[in-house]
This record gives C-alpha cells, sequence and structure tokens, in this order.
C-alpha cells in the first residue's frame, strides 16, 4: 500500500482490495471512537488501557503502518526514478495493475442492474474530470502541509483513487517526496496528524457505504478505476509518441502487472 500511494494515479487501496484487508481495514479504522479519552481525564488508567484494546486492532495495525512507513521511507526514491528514467514501462505497469483491479472489483458484485451500472458511469465520469483538472499553485506553510494530508487520505484508502494525484494537483506532491527523502520531520508529522483526522472521520462514512449499499459502492468504485486510467494512459502516450516500438514493450509490461495481480488476488482469496 505504501509503494502504490507514492505514486500519482495508482491507490493504496487498490492493494488492500486484491490483499482481502479492505474491508477489515476501513472497519478498524471506523471503530476508533476515542472512547478510551473519557476514562484518562478521570485519571482511570485502567479503563483507559482497556478502552485502547478494545478500539484499536493493534495486530492489524501495527505491522500494517509499518509496512507503509518502511515503503513511503526506502521506495519513494526507487518508484520516483522509474516514473522519471522509465515512465512509459512504469505507467504501463500501472495500468494493467489498475485494469485487473476493476476486474476484481467487477467479480465481486452479485449482480449488474442499471442502477449499477449508472454509478459506474458517475464514478468514471467524475474521476476522468478530476485527474483532468491542472495542479494548482499552493504555498508550503504548515497548516497547507495539515489540510493537504487531511484531504489526501481520503484518496489514499479508495480503491482507484490516488492520494498522492491529489496531492500533486494541490501542488504539494513533490515538496511532500523531498521531505520524506531528507527527514523533515515537522513536515512529516504535520502531514502525519492531518491524515489521521481526516481518515478516522471519512472512514466512517465508507464503512457505512459498505454495510448498507455494498454493491452501489462497489459499482461506483468500478468507475472510479476506470476512470482514472486517463493518467497513466496519457504518460505511456506521451513518452512513447504512439510509435510502435515503443508501445510494444509498454503492451507486454501492461500484460506482467494484470497477471500479476490477477495471480496475487487469486492466492490471497484462496488463504481466505
Amino acid at each position: 500500500m505504501g509503494s502504490a500511494d507514492i505514486v500519482p494515479g495508482v491507490s493504496g487501496g487498490t492493494i488492500a482490495l486484491i490483499t482481502g484487508i479492505y474491508g477489515h481495514l476501513v472497519e478498524a479504522i471506523s471503530n476508533i471512537k476515542f472512547g478510551f479519552i473519557k476514562p484518562l481525564l478521570k485519571g482511570d488508567g485502567r479503563g483507559f488501557i482497556n478502552g485502547i484494546l478494545e478500539e484499536i486492532d493493534f495486530k492489524f495495525f501495527i505491522p500494517l503502518v509499518l509496512g507503509i512507513g518502511v515503503a513511503f521511507l526506502t521506495l519513494a526514491k526507487v518508484v520516483t526514478y522509474c516514473m522519471d528514467v522509465h515512465t512509459a514501462l512504469t505507467y504501463s505497469f500501472f495500468l494493467g495493475l489498475i485494469i485487473a483491479s476493476a476486474v476484481i472489483l467487477f467479480k465481486k458484485l452479485n449482480e449488474i442492474n442499471l442502477k449499477n451500472i449508472l454509478f459506474a458511469i458517475i464514478g468514471a465520469i467524475l474521476t476522468y474530470i478530476f485527474v483532468s483538472l491542472n495542479p494548482m499553485a499552493a504555498h508550503h506553510s504548515l497548516i497547507i502541509i495539515f489540510f493537504s494530508g487531511m484531504i489526501a487520505i481520503c484518496a489514499m484508502i479508495l480503491p482507484g483513487v490516488s492520494g498522492s494525484f491529489l496531492l500533486l494537483l494541490l501542488g504539494q506532491y513533490e515538496y511532500m517526496l523531498t521531505a520524506l527523502h531528507e527527514l523533515h520531520f515537522a513536515e512529516i508529522i504535520t502531514f502525519v496528524v492531518g491524515a489521521l483526522i481526516g481518515i478516522l472521520g471519512f472512514s466512517k462514512i465508507l464503512n457505512y457505504l459498505l454495510k448498507n449499499h455494498e454493491h452501489v459502492t462497489m459499482a461506483f468504485l468500478i468507475g472510479v478505476m476506470l476512470g482514472s486510467l486517463k493518467v497513466p494512459a496519457v504518460e505511456i502516450m506521451e513518452s512513447t509518441g504512439l510509435n510502435f516500438a515503443g508501445l510494444f514493450p509498454c503492451l507486454i509490461v501492461s500484460v506482467i502487472g494484470f497477471a500479476l495481480i490477477i495471480i496475487l488476488e487469486t492466492k490471497f482469496d484462496y488463504i481466505e
């Protein structure tokens, strides 16, 4: 998830979906209601500890957060290098990942009806418009970074919606990558705090939708993934100039990415 979230146009939520932890992730985050703060204010240490253990799924969050953190710190340079030096091939791989993810989500739909098709179309159109926006100029004050973290994290847990692309639109993407490379702790901590506040609120909305309107939500997310395909497609076309000699390796890499995700999904589905 951390590796995917670094890349504009690719979603960590997609990886969570493929590996079968997406529902658990959304529910675990939405279950955090901070009820354990009340015993703490009353000086009830035991109640505070019991409350934290009841609300927070540490067995799930500790390895997940550590994995995302390690990816952010170690792979940011690798991913940005691949995007700069091997742009077409890198985005071709992402293209295959996204298409495969949409196929996997489609398989989870129990029925195809007019309502689901309509929401899928709406999701595709809205996402296409979103990714077509031009990045805005922005300052890099801590308050701006805080709100950027709040906004971007909401996209990061949605399959098909890229939080890093949203940061790009907000004018904070390269600045935050540099902050990670050079370990600017003030900016990193501010961003993380904003992200925590944003994800705690948004996860409750998402958890409600998945529990009460699962198929419509899934259909909408399929549309979101399809709409987001514009990002890698444009990068591939601009890098290759639609030259067959350049497009053929891209096609091969896309197929490899697609096959990898289908194999992974089959493996994780078998484990579950």
